[in-house]
C-alpha cells in the first residue's frame, strides 16, 4: 500500500520519481480500509529534506501511511517558506485542541544540542507533546535530539558534549537479535553519525526498562527501545540521503568551522570521491519492521490508543 501525502507537497514528487507508491487524498478515500496515521513532529530547520527522508522510510511498507506534518505552535522556522509552513503543518496546539490520536509519531532532530534542555525555547511545549504520547499515540520514535530529549525527560539519562562531533559512517552490533525492530537485521549495520553529543551506555544499562538494540564501541548506544513509555530512540541518522553527510561538511568547510572529513564516508576518505551509500536497507528495514509492529499492536478503533490496563501501563491487547 502506498503513502497518502498532499498532491502539491514536494515529497509527493520526489518520491513519485523513485518509484515509491503515493497515493493522493481523492485515491485515499476510496480504499476500503484503515490507514495508519503517522506524525512528523519535525524540528529540523530543512523541513522539506526531512519529509522526504522520513516520507521515503514510512512509505516503502505494504501498508497505507497517512502522514500528518506537526510543528511546534509559536516556534518560527527561518529555513522554509512561511507558505509551505502553512499550508502543509499543523501546530501542536491544534493538534491537541482536536483530540487526534496517531499509530506513530516522529520527532526529529534539532540543532541545538550545544543548550541544555531547560534553555530551549519550546522545551515547555516539548515536555507537553511528551506527556501527551503517553494518551494519544501508539508508538513514538524519536531520533537523534529529539530521542535524547526523551530519554532524559522519562528517565534522567543525559547528554554530554563531545570534545569533537562524531562525524561520518560507524558500524553498530545487533544486541538484540530477536527483537521484533531488528528483524533481518545483520549482527552488525553502518548507520550516519553527525552530533556533538552522546549519552552513556552505563547510563542507559542503569535504568532497568531500557533495553538497547543497536550499540557502537566508537559512539555508543544508538538504538533503545522504552516498551513502558511505547517508545524507542535512536541517537544517528539512518534517515540520512547519500549527500546528507557530504552537504554539512561542505557546509562547515565553507564557513571555515572546525571540521574532520567524515569516517569511513567517502571512498579511501577522500572527499573528492563520490560517498557511498551502505545503510539504505537497514533503514528500510528499521523503519518497516516500526511500521508492522505498530500494525500488530494498534487498537482498530482509534479511540482505543492510550487506554492502559492499570498493571504495567502498556495499551490493552486487541
Amino acid at each position: 500500500m502506498p503513502i497518502k501525502l498532499p498532491a502539491d507537497l514536494p515529497a509527493y514528487d520526489v518520491l513519485s520519481r523513485e518509484g515509491v507508491m503515493v497515493m493522493s487524498d481523492d485515491r485515499a478515500t476510496r480504499q476500503d480500509i484503515r490507514p495508519l496515521k503517522i506524525g512528523l513532529l519535525n524540528l529540523m530547520p530543512k523541513k522539506i529534506q526531512t519529509e522526504n527522508q522520513f516520507a521515503r522510510l514510512i512509505g516503502a511498507t505494504p501498508l497505507q501511511i497517512e502522514l500528518t506534518l506537526i510543528r511546534m505552535s509559536d516556534h518560527k522556522t527561518r529555513n522554509t517558506a512561511a507558505e509551505h509552513m502553512a499550508s502543509f503543518y499543523r501546530p501542536f496546539s491544534d493538534v491537541l485542541a482536536s483530540g487526534d490520536k496517531f499509530d506513530g509519531l516522529i520527532i526529529t532532530g534539532a540543532p541545538i544540542e550545544h543548550l541544555p534542555f531547560d534553555d530551549v525555547d519550546y522545551w515547555g511545549e516539548l515536555k507537553q507533546i511528551f506527556d501527551w504520547t503517553q494518551t494519544h499515540v501508539q508508538s513514538t520514535f524519536g531520533v537523534c535530539w529529539g530521542g535524547m530529549a526523551m530519554i532524559n525527560y522519562f528517565h534522567g539519562v543525559k547528554k554530554y558534549m563531545l570534545d569533537h562531533k562524531a562525524f561520518g559512517c560507524f558500524r553498530h552490533q545487533n544486541r538484540a537479535p530477536a527483537s521484533p525492530y531488528l528483524r533481518g537485521f545483520s549482527d552488525d549495520c553502518v548507520i550516519p553519525v553527525s552530533r556533538w553529543t552522546e549519552i552513556h551506555q552505563a547510563e542507559v544499562d542503569a535504568v532497568p526498562a531500557l533495553t538497547t538494540l543497536l550499540g557502537s564501541e566508537e559512539v555508543g548506544p544508538c538504538l533503545v527501545e522504552d516498551p513502558g513509555h511505547r517508545a524507542l530512540y535512536i541517537f544517528n541518522h539512518f534517515e540520512y540521503d547519500s549527500g546528507t553527510l557530504k552537504e554539512e561538511y561542505d557546509r562547515d568547510v565553507a564557513a571555515g568551522s572546525a571540521i574532520n572529513v567524515p569516517m569511513n564516508y567517502y571512498p579511501d576518505d577522500d572527499p573528492t570521491n563520490d560517498p557511498q551509500n551502505r545503510w539504505r536497507s537497514h533503514a528500510h528495514l528499521l523503519y518497516g519492521n516500526w511500521i508492522n509492529q505498530i500494525y500488530q499492536t494498534t487498537p482498530f478503533d482509534m479511540a482505543d490508543i492510550g487506554i492502559k490496563d492499570g498493571s504495567d501501563g502498556r495499551v490493552k491487547p486487541q
